[in-house]
């Protein structure tokens, strides 16, 4: 699209499958590189990812003509492929369904990939469910707290 000039960096959280804690330390950082390919394909900006052994975060700055469900779709899809065809789990691995997004300006992005890179340390006093519902609160998304990890 000519002339048309975009900043739209998007923080994106989603868990594996019943938050099962399946993401090792061994194969961590080459799924991470796979999702960063994943990403770049669609002619995305990586800006920073990182997890727990059952959560990811992904901070991305998006082109305008793409939308947001088909990036993260490719990104669980493909990512799930290639853990299954590597047969790095026992049994399947699969992420949850559905997401959370989250936008900040550019002025926030220094302190949010500081809080992605210090994912595990975060997460020593934390777990991943209180995480999730203080990011939907901070940034007043309307939730139901007994539905936010429903899988039909």
């Amino acid at each position: 699209m000519a002339n048309t000039y975009t900043q739209i960096i998007v923080h994106i959280v989603f868990a594996v499958k019943d938050r099962q804690s399946l993401i090792s330390p061994h194969w961590k950082d080459n799924l991470y590189q796979y999702i960063t390919g994943t990403i770049q394909r669609e002619g995305n900006k990586l800006l920073s990812i990182g997890g727990t052994n059952n959560h990811i975060h992904i901070l991305i700055g998006i082109k305008p003509a793409q939308s947001l469900s088909d990036i993260v779709y490719k990104v669980k899809k493909h990512s799930t492929e290639w853990i299954n065809s590597q047969k790095l789990c026992i049994g399947r691995f699969g992420w949850q369904s559905g997401f959370g997004a989250f936008s900040y300006s550019k002025s926030l992005i220094p302190i949010i990939i500081d809080y992605i890179e210090k994912q595990e340390e975060h997460h020593r006093k934390k777990t991943f469910r209180e995480e999730y519902l203080q990011l939907l609160r901070k940034t007043d998304i309307n939730f139901e707290e007994d539905y936010v990890f429903y899988e039909p």
